[in-house]
């Protein structure tokens, strides 16, 4: 189907045979999953859910997928999702990046990148409208991340303007890259883009490395397609650019304005690898962070009228000319009070260090301070450690690690695997249970928002129901309408579109632009319980199918979060097993699994989905 905000067709790459078709989808299908996170199960499903248990995320079976949707382009803030078979939960995550490459894209004339099979040699992919490359990257693997960039654009850019002399200077073409991290597998690697965007959780840019795949360039000459009703389309646009302007929190600071206050005020930000969550470092509250470090205060992406990105430059001392984004909340959190790191220059150097190999910065940072937490506790040595005193607050110490991980040096080798693998290959080389240090779901770090203190939006659940792990922006909520839960994400996830942009609009309203754009007439009831349900579902029949390593039977938080909190106005708060164990049972109902949470065949085949009950029922001997 073209038009109604679709391309109408996604371009189906294999890297095995270098061959390149187009594939389509019917509207009933595009319906019912939409795009982006939605589109991406469904197709991973289709092909590989019968043998889901067997896949090697690692391996050329797996399937790499660059999906916008409908809304991509015109719902402000565009984003894309990049999903396969995680290979950090076994599952699906829908990890979703901002940038011009969405728009690029399906002003190319492409809804999506449906990428298979493994590549010979090193190579990236172009596309520049109807036609794709598969180009040799033999020149830049290797290279991290900004010279990848530089080198990749420049090359692509110069060969535009030398084929198309008469269409004036080409502006470059976006890009994601993966660097060091993806290409050595890494677990934590993620998909980057520009100097500082990611596709982090899931683990990505590891799959990009198995495909052998360095990089993926788009550059698009059409327009952006037709939608069902051009002119509500259009003022349905300006409302959320004026909704937004009305709200200038997220503009002037960037989600940087709570590395001081979910510490300070609600005692949910990881210090020290979660042995507390409150702290009152003053040095580390974003008026700092703006007067020290920022360079550049309003930098968005395509149509974002709330561009909460910010340019940070450390200027003087050891690490001067360090670059890196706001850093985010998310960063200064993982590489900053997580290490014991509240200074703003240190931050942003090890923010730079973590970007430029690659990293999802919320999964390394996770990994790095369980790591810290065994070298603080004796269980590392230094000389385990490559010879590195992996202190609290010492940032060159964990700048060193994150090389050696990047890199599967000695002990890297083992924590590039993730905190939960490396808890129990480490756990069995100590004789020791090391996973109540670690602070994961379903083998993804924990978002930098806790739950013991009760002040935050994730519920005691969040993390341990979620069909996407330890992912903060997709959680378990009650009810499942609230913001952010795994069911309200499923709007921007497949939408694709930037969160952030919709947060002061009433589902009504979000549901009004989808109907705008696609003429598919839906409700919000019929969204959470039919559309948003079904994907969920088949997330969570995937993740409950894991393999080939790890299977999920059980939805547990981590230990860390039943001990009671050590310091701040929230001192000796914890939820209790019994109290969580309840809320479970609650949500189970809710979303139609049993006590086990395993979904019901009811439910399944209330949502037309007789086949993933019949492959769960063989799967687990139900």
């Amino acid at each position: 189907m073209s038009g109604r905000g679709y391309a109408g067709k996604f371009a189906e790459i294999d890297l095995s045979t270098g061959s390149i078709k187009e594939t389509r989808f019917p509207e009933e299908v595009l319906r019912r999953y939409v795009g982006g996170r939605g589109l991406g199960v469904k197709i991973l499903w289709d092909r590989l859910g019968a043998k889901w248990d067997e896949i090697d995320p690692l391996g050329p079976e797996n399937i790499l997928l660059f999906l916008t949707g409908p809304l991509t382009g015109f719902f402000p803030g565009g984003r894309i999702c990049i999903t396969g078979k995680s290979p950090q939960s076994n599952g699906v995550v829908g990890s979703t990046i901002a940038g011009e490459f969405p728009a690029e894209l399906k002003c190319a004339g492409w809804d999506g990148l449906i990428i298979t099979g493994e590549s010979e040699k090193p190579c990236y992919i172009f596309v520049k409208d109807s036609e794709i490359d598969i180009r040799d990257a033999s020149h830049v693997w290797g290279s991290r991340a900004k010279k990848t960039y530089l080198t990749l654009v420049k090359e692509v850019r110069d060969e535009l303007n030398a084929k198309n002399p008469l269409y004036g200077e080409w502006k470059e073409p976006a890009i994601y890259m993966i660097g060091t991290a993806g290409e050595k597998k890494v677990r934590t690697a993620g998909v980057v883009g520009k100097w500082a965007h990611g596709a982090g959780y899931g683990g990505y840019g590891a799959v990009m490395g198995s495909k052998k795949l360095k990089a993926v360039l788009v550059k698009g000459t059409g327009p952006l397609p037709p939608v069902a009703d051009h002119e509500k389309t259009m003022q349905l646009i300006k409302k959320v650019w004026r909704i937004n302007f009305q709200h200038d929190l997220n503009r002037r600071w960037g989600t940087g304005y709570a590395g001081y206050n979910v510490g300070a005020q609600y005692s949910s930000e990881p210090v020290r690898n979660w042995q507390e969550e409150w702290h009152d470092e003053r040095s580390f509250g974003v008026d700092e962070f703006e007067r020290r470090v920022w360079v550049k205060r309003y930098w968005g992406d395509f149509n974002c009228p709330t561009t909460c990105l910010k340019l940070a430059v450390v200027r003087t001392g050891k690490y001067k000319n360090s670059i890196a984004d706001n850093p985010d909340y998310e960063l200064q959190a993982y590489e900053g009070t997580n290490l014991g790191i509240f200074t703003p220059e240190e931050n942003v150097y090890l923010v730079s260090v973590i970007e430029e190999w690659g990293f999802c910065g919320i999964q390394v940072g996770n990994t790095m301070g369980f790591a810290a937490e065994l070298y603080q506790r004796g269980i590392l040595t230094k000389e385990e450690l490559g010879g590195i005193e992996l202190k609290w607050g010492d940032a060159d110490a964990f700048a060193r690690l994150a090389e050696m991980i990047a890199k599967r040096e000695g002990i890297g080798d083992i924590l590039a695997e993730g905190t939960f693998r490396a808890a129990l290959k480490l756990g069995e080389m100590k004789g020791l249970d090391l996973l109540k240090y670690a602070v994961q779901s379903k083998g993804i770090g924990i978002g930098a928002h806790g739950i013991r203190s009760g002040l935050d939006y994730p519920m005691g659940i969040s993390y341990a129901c979620s069909v996407q792990g330890g992912d903060h922006t997709s959680v378990a909520l009650i009810p499942i309408t609230r913001t952010v839960s795994d069911h309200s994400m499923m709007m921007s996830d497949s939408g694709v579109y930037c969160l952030f942009n919709e947060l002061y609009l009433k589902k009504e309203e979000i549901i009004e632009f989808f109907n705008a754009v696609t003429g598919f007439g839906y409700t919000v009831d019929e969204w959470y319980y039919d559309i948003a349900m079904r994907i969920v579902e088949i997330q969570r029949a995937m993740l409950l199918l894991g393999g080939p390593d790890v299977k999920w039977r059980i939805d547990e938080n981590p230990a860390r979060f039943y001990e009671p909190l050590p310091s701040g106005p929230k001192k000796g708060q914890a939820p209790t097993r019994e109290e969580i164990e309840k809320m479970k049972q609650e949500y189970y109902k809710i979303v139609g699994w049993d006590e086990r949470g395993i979904p019901k065949s009811e439910t399944l085949k209330k949502l037309g989905l007789e086949d993933v009950d019949k492959v769960l029922r063989e799967k687990l001997e139900l």
